[in-house]
């Protein structure tokens, strides 16, 4: 016996702002059932279905859809989010991945680790002494924007540029986008007045950075075309910045919330890749993974009919106690796979940056920063599609 998704399965109301996709609600749900549905289509809730719905050959990549899901079909926006190589299929795809991947080698970050390492240092030494910082502010928004700086060849007193209207771009990936759409409208005309200016730059004084292979690849051999160049660098200015940022702050809530693995890992630098690998998989920015139905199919039961929306949730996914036991956080321990940087052809094109920056950055404050406790005045993007702290305001014991 079949069940289609409007008979049966537990409701979600995800697009009410007070919705969080780690709540005891969506908890409770996932130990009724593998899927509930939400006013988008389906949420799935476990890690073995999540795992398999991830490369399943009768989906594909539905995030273009989300724009249209919250009333948003026309204008600036909804036109730079289709341009998205995360949302193009087949050859299109592959051809904007081959254009990007150049930016995100094991060899050019590997390079850049020493000027990692002495960025977090330096943003550390301006706060430290105080014992106390907002972290989103001196810490996270600096670091993920100085580092984007690096990777592209920008120039890093404009960090702020970056933070600014890609913090107001990143809007958009919550469910309270039509509201925030003028705003979200606005910064994205900036960047791409931002993103024109630096065209122009490298046009006349080309370089060996990324940026500028991007634009000999547009000039020389026409392998992007110019409005694709110009969306291009602003999704990379505005990915690069968006995911490290959040990540960082929801690292913090994280290890504050676990001090004696803060503890271990100031003991153990070497532990920061995985310490990034745990965080992410209880804590991700990414909150979902979003498919869609090529074609009608039935999966365990359940028809689930062409065009239909598919969000995979990472955080719960990557809680499943079937899959990870009773709730626990522990950088030391070997684990399956999370899906925070998403899986199969559409992963997170920046995972080894924002894995590489990140694992730099938290065994140093580790260091630095000892008992880390939150303070009054933290603020949340929604708990759905990407979160992380608007603000998020510690104290600490500053090492000695």
């Amino acid at each position: 016996m079949t069940t289609t998704i409007s008979e049966l399965g537990p409701r979600l109301s995800v697009t009410d702002p007070a919705f969080s996709i780690t709540s005891d609600e969506v908890k409770q749900l996932r130990e009724q059932s593998w899927y509930a549905t939400t006013e988008y289509g389906i949420a799935v809730l476990r890690y073995e279905e999540v795992s398999r719905l991830l490369k399943h050959p009768k989906l594909k990549q539905g995030s273009a859809a989300w724009p249209a899901h919250n009333g948003v079909v026309e204008g600036p926006f909804a036109a730079w989010f289709d341009s998205w190589v995360l949302n193009k299929e087949g050859e299109e795809h592959h051809r904007l991945r081959r254009l990007m991947n150049p930016a995100f080698s094991h060899k050019l970050i590997g390079g850049l680790v020493p000027r990692f390492q002495a960025l977090a240092a330096e943003l550390i030494d301006a706060f430290a002494a105080k014992g106390e910082c907002d972290f989103t502010a001196e810490f996270a928004e600096p670091y993920a924007a100085r580092v984007i700086a690096i990777m592209l060849g920008l120039p890093e007193e404009e960090w702020e540029i970056i933070a600014r209207e890609s913090a107001t771009l990143g809007l958009a990936m919550g469910v309270t986008l039509k509201q925030d759409l003028p705003e979200i409208e606005k910064a994205l005309e900036r960047l791409y007045e931002y993103a024109d200016a630096l065209i122009a730059d490298r046009l006349q004084n080309p370089g060996d950075d990324f940026m500028s292979v991007l634009v000999r690849a547009q000039r020389d051999d026409d392998s992007l075309s110019e409005q694709e160049l110009r969306d291009a660098v602003v999704l990379l200015i505005f990915g690069g910045y968006d995911t490290t940022r959040n990540q960082l702050g929801l690292a913090m809530q994280t290890f504050m919330q676990h001090p004696d693995q803060w503890d271990l890992l100031a003991s153990d630098p070497s532990l920061g890749g995985k310490a990034v690998e745990e965080v992410m998989r209880v804590n991700p920015t990414v909150r979902w993974v979003t498919r869609e139905a090529k074609e009608t199919f039935e999966f365990q039961g359940l028809t689930i009919e062409a065009g239909t929306t598919i969000h995979l949730y990472s955080e719960s996914a990557g809680t499943d106690p079937r899959v990870f036991g009773e709730p626990s956080f522990d950088i030391t321990a070997e684990r399956r796979p999370h899906y925070g940087f998403g899986g199969g052809a559409h992963h997170c094109l920046g995972h080894f940056v924002a894995r590489s920056d990140m694992s730099e950055a938290l065994p140093l404050l580790a260091r630095r920063l000892r008992d880390p406790r939150p303070l009054p005045g933290d603020r949340w993007l929604p708990d759905s599609g990407n979160t992380g702290p608007i603000t998020l305001p510690i104290s600490f014991t500053p090492a000695p």
